[in-house]
């Protein structure tokens, strides 16, 4: 009978993969599968929902359906996914591309057509199975590095059509060597609160590692009292990709028992932020190192976790001693073991906390608001994770909101008062964020004399005016110039404070479609001949700012539509 739980667990799993199609799809391109990016891997504000398939450093590569389906949706923006292409699949599950270049043949039509009838470049989609059906195979796209990518690559993700759950592409079939185990780089234990004493200090401390014969490692020994967590710091590397990736699965344990564990098989949109919590957040801000707490101090309602009842607190009492494991592992469970000894002691700390006591204490789970001069901030309730004490002052026109040490949930409001500036100046006013001498826009509403923005970051903010309209900028002046065997014009545009806001493009009068790749600084448009008129042709670009400053391009130009 002892042997009942592992059997259970083990056909558990197997049930729970097999309940994916795993022989449905196919790989998006046509080249060796390679990952800069995997499932669940810790991003700036969210969990990684897929993989980033490596595209040899280039754009251009054909892109392919995974399976039979429809487009269902398509969305073009300058952030985000770029120009991205979902296809909903009658297995239940849509895929979805991101960062393409462009689309192909009939899905690129479409796309045009919808930016041409909304005089947009910026559109979102939603099509009926009827007007887009897909085969699988079929040519969609072109690989590209639109949007927030950082280089060129494919997102690649599953999506659960009733759940709206991303789904880890490893469970849809897609096949990849891994016969790497995880590498854990650190290895903290903290003190949960201002009780609580580890290796004699008040504070976070790095674990010794060491090496054992069999392959695990063993920390130094952790002397403690009251109550303590821990937290690692871990990659995976597969075979293929030559690069660290997420990891797909780690557990704290003790007695045979799971203290605390994740697991990325799945995850749900709305819980993605909660990665500011997971993580030591002031740890990464500070020396950009992630390192994943595998307890709850506050809990937080996050899928992927599975915790006791004391969310991965260990509470170390007089004549504690036990010895816990963590246990990291990918997908494939190669892993890596780390066994902690912890004993009690009652040894006082030599190394006191580092919080700082002010006269503002936010408690999480409560609305706060405060105020000082002409400016007030308000914290909704569950803005914040856990409470802490808050820096909160006014000076010279600067309001000093802690630092961007605390991780913020969702938005809060700021307001600053102004009595004193014309409409017409306000017209050009906007809360911006202070760093250093470097202002930063946030979108803001005035009502009266009251700048309002919503933000998720603490740091330090002031009132700031914007009078300069943007710069545009053609690198080769085609004034008077014939350019007939020309298939594009590339113009570059920029504002170096409040930021773009619209650009618009006419030739002959009529709108036209500019392409605009903001890592670029870049409009592009591609020359379409029902467009354009034998000899002259007038060209006109006008720029606008987030506050409405606008500056107007003009030149003319030679076509011959001659064949």
């Amino acid at each position: 009978m002892k042997f009942l739980p592992i059997f259970l667990f083990l056909t558990l799993t197997i049930v729970a993969q097999n309940q994916y199609p795993s022989n449905d799809f196919r790989l998006p391109l046509d080249i060796p599968m390679q990952l800069s990016g995997n499932f669940g891997e810790l991003r700036p504000n969210h969990f990684h929902a897929g993989f980033d398939f490596k595209t040899n450093q280039k754009e251009g590569l054909n892109v392919y359906a995974a399976c039979d389906g429809y487009i269902s949706r398509i969305k073009i923006s300058t952030a985000g996914y770029g120009k991205a292409i979902y296809i909903t699949h009658p297995n239940g599950y849509t895929t979805v591309y991101g960062h393409l270049q462009k689309a192909v043949g009939k899905i690129q039509d479409k796309i045009i057509e919808l930016q041409y009838a909304n005089t947009n470049y910026e559109i979102e989609a939603f099509f009926k199975p009827d007007e887009l059906p897909i085969k699988k195979g079929d040519i969609i796209a072109l690989s590209g590095n639109t949007g927030g990518s950082e280089g060129p690559h494919l997102h690649f993700e599953f999506r659960d059509n009733k759940t709206e759950k991303i789904i880890n592409p490893l469970l849809m079939g897609l096949e990849l060597k891994d016969t790497k185990s995880p590498i854990v780089s650190t290895l903290m234990v903290y003190p949960i609160d201002n009780n609580s004493i580890v290796n004699e200090s008040k504070r976070p401390v790095i674990l010794n590692l060491s090496l054992q014969q069999d392959g695990n490692y063993l920390s130094e020994k952790v002397f403690a009292s009251g109550k303590i967590g821990f937290g690692v710091s871990s990659t995976d590397n597969d075979n293929v990709s030559f690069n660290p990736n997420g990891v797909y699965k780690t557990q704290l344990i003790a007695n045979g028992k799971t203290l605390f564990g994740y697991e990325f098989n799945e995850m749900v949109f709305d819980e993605a932020r909660y990665v500011n919590y997971f993580i030591d957040y002031a740890r990464y801000k500070k020396m950009h190192q992630r390192v994943q707490k595998l307890f709850m101090k506050q809990f937080y309602k996050w899928s992927n976790a599975n915790k006791n009842i004391d969310d991965g607190i260990t509470n170390v009492v007089p004549n504690f001693i036990d010895l816990q494991r963590i246990v990291v592992s990918d997908f494939f469970n190669n892993k890596t073991i780390i066994d902690i000894p912890i004993i009690y002691s009652a040894k006082p700390a030599l190394l006191d906390d580092d919080v700082k006591i002010t006269k503002y204490l936010v408690k999480a789970k409560l609305d706060a608001i405060f105020e000082k001069e002409n400016v007030s901030v308000s914290f909704p309730a569950t803005t914040f994770y856990e409470d802490f004490y808050l820096n909160f002052d006014v000076k010279n026109k600067i309001l000093y909101l802690h630092d961007d040490t605390v991780p913020v949930h969702s938005n809060f409001t700021i307001e600053f008062e102004d009595t004193k500036s014309s409409e017409e100046e306000k017209k050009k006013m906007f809360i911006a964020t202070l760093n250093g001498n470097k202002l930063g826009y946030i979108t803001t509403k005035l009502s009266g004399t009251t700048f309002s923005c919503k933000t998720k970051t603490l740091g330090q903010f002031t009132l700031a005016k914007d009078t300069i309209a943007p710069k545009i900028n053609i690198s080769k002046s085609i004034e008077g110039k014939w350019i007939t065997s020309k298939k594009s014009i590339n113009i570059t545009i920029s504002d170096d404070f409040s930021g773009i806001k619209t650009y618009d493009g006419y030739l002959n009068g009529k709108w036209i479609l500019l392409e605009y790749e903001s890592k670029l600084k870049r409009l592009t448009h591609v020359f379409d001949d029902s467009l354009l008129l034998e000899g002259a042709n007038k060209l006109k670009v006008i720029v606008t700012d987030n506050v409405g400053n606008s500056t107007i391009f003009e030149t003319q130009f030679n076509r011959s539509q001659k064949k």
